[in-house]
């Protein structure tokens, strides 16, 4: 499971391992900044606190790794000392977020330009606290670096390191370069075979994973967009397999859930899981533009028995 901003929430973790879980679970990602300042300077009740929502966990999904971000040594051994004591099994750093207001900080994908505070960063988690530490990173910042910044990362010796195999200039706009991960598995084979090495980016369901595996020669793969609209996608279920009654279930139990968040989400952002479920059938366009005027779950439901499809 990929970790995805406003996407693998609690609720939307506890609606994916009802219906085949994954091999592992991973958050959303949480500011160790944030965290600090909010729990130790702000002193806010974890009950009001939007951060401390990001790392509530179902007590069935394991291993979950918590993923965080920052520039800062000190902030990350601080939040990995606080995922260690919050039960989770694995700490993940955000070195690849291309979003400019995380790349202000040094942090994201910013961390691919100062390979010696990324490896600061890392050795601070590996310190705080006995949990495997991993990385989630990109090939490169404006162009593809795996000889310089893979080795960088090696040498640190975390658990494991998921490449998302574009640059960040590439953000998501053009394919996937799995041709590149044969390189990077020899790159780690060379200098650090313990390592695990993870691919993600353009992972279209199971089928496709282990076939991207089996040709890479890399220990995983990870999935984030094919998981929209597709909870059964670690089940090796497709969209085409699943009847639109199961999808309209699984619409409704992720809203009632979602809504259960303490401290609330926006209900708004709930949007993007409307569009990826109905999607693809005739009346699909205007049923969809009336769940979106949805304000809470029950109006959800409502709007949703009120159209059999």
């Amino acid at each position: 499971m990929a970790p995805m901003a406003d996407v693998t929430d609690v609720a939307f973790r506890a609606l994916v391992e009802a219906r085949g879980a994954p091999d592992v679970f991973w958050t959303e990602f949480v500011s160790a900044d944030g965290l600090y300042h909010t729990r130790e300077i702000g002193k806010i009740p974890d009950t009001e606190n939007p951060l401390a929502r990001d790392l509530l966990k179902n007590p069935s999904e394991r291993p979950v790794v918590a993923q965080i971000f920052s520039s800062k040594p000190g902030m990350i051994a601080y939040a990995t000392r606080l995922v260690s004591e919050l039960g989770f099994d694995g700490v993940d750093l955000n070195m690849g977020c291309p979003d400019r207001s995380i790349e202000k900080q040094g942090c994201g994908a910013a961390m691919i330009k100062s390979p010696k505070i990324a490896q600061a960063v890392i050795r601070a988690a590996q310190e705080a606290s006995p949990l495997p530490v991993s990385v989630k990173t990109r090939i490169g910042y404006n162009k593809e670096a795996l000889d310089e910044w893979l080795p960088a990362l090696l040498e640190t010796n975390p658990a494991a390191i998921t490449l998302h195999l574009r640059t960040r200039k590439e953000m998501s706009l053009v394919p996937a370069h799995w041709d590149l991960m044969q390189r990077a598995v020899a790159i780690r084979d060379r200098i650090n075979p313990k390592v695990l090495l993870v691919g993600n980016g353009d992972v279209q369901d199971l089928a496709d994973a282990k076939e991207k595996v089996a040709q890479s020669g890399c220990d995983g793969a990870m999935l984030g967009r094919a998981m929209f609209g597709n909870p059964w996608v670690f089940a090796g279920r497709t969209t085409e397999d699943v009847p639109f009654t199961e999808k309209v279930a699984a619409l409704i139990e992720l809203a009632h859930g979602f809504e259960r968040l303490t401290p609330p989400k926006h209900f708004s952002i709930l949007k993007k899981h409307i569009k990826a479920f109905v999607t693809g059938f005739p009346g699909a366009a205007e049923l969809r533009a009336q769940l979106m005027q949805a304000e809470s779950a029950a109006d959800l439901e409502r709007i949703l028995k009120a159209n059999p499809l």
